[in-house]
């Protein structure tokens, strides 16, 4: 048998390489545009598995409620903020930025609003807590001003509502309140 030469195996091994890549390629794009077949053993989703947790979250429908709620609010006070609402998990459900709003609400918003529904209190409140644990403001994402208040069900968190773009954190929170409030009608 001949000796094949160093070029010819790392050519011939190059389009292996490729044939297989292509190989696989192809039958990941097929099984990408067909649908996946059913799993063979599912889970059942009833309330006696133990490995399923059932949560509460707002509607985008109720979470724009609140947010309108909030802006109406701050509108009858010639306020012009940004509001955020958040789910339990910290992801932004709605944001709406208010006319006249400056540019650093609405990251402000969505920062306080996290912060609320993360510790499930007043970020006014949370601001105290860092006279005791001044390093609770590294935590990224998190801002520790008054204008987030949490949204409970049962006394546990589902949501945040944030407010920024007042001149105080306490009539941002008043704002958030508002929209807090507005779901319980």
């Amino acid at each position: 048998m001949k000796k094949l030469s160093l070029r010819t195996r790392v050519v011939t091994g190059a389009v292996v390489v490729a044939a297989l890549g292509a190989g696989t390629f192809g039958a990941m794009s097929a099984s990408a545009s067909s649908p996946a077949a059913a799993p063979a053993a599912a889970v059942k989703a009833d309330t006696s598995n133990r490995n399923l947790q059932q949560t509460t979250h707002l509607t985008v429908a109720a979470a724009t409620k609140a947010a309108q709620a909030t802006l109406d609010a701050a509108k009858k006070e010639n306020q012009r903020i940004t509001v955020a609402v958040v789910d339990r998990n910290g992801n932004t459900i709605v944001s709406l930025r208010g006319d006249g709003a400056g540019p650093q609400s609405p990251e402000s918003a969505v920062k306080k609003a996290f912060t609320a529904v993360s510790w499930n209190a007043p970020t006014s409140e949370l601001a105290k807590r860092l006279e005791q644990t001044p390093n609770l403001k590294d935590i990224p994402g998190t801002l520790f001003l008054g204008g987030g208040a949490p949204v409970q069900v049962k006394g546990a968190p589902v949501a945040g509502i944030g407010v920024a773009g007042a001149p105080s954190g306490d009539l941002d929170e008043k704002f958030a309140q508002a929209g807090v409030a507005s779901l319980a009608r």
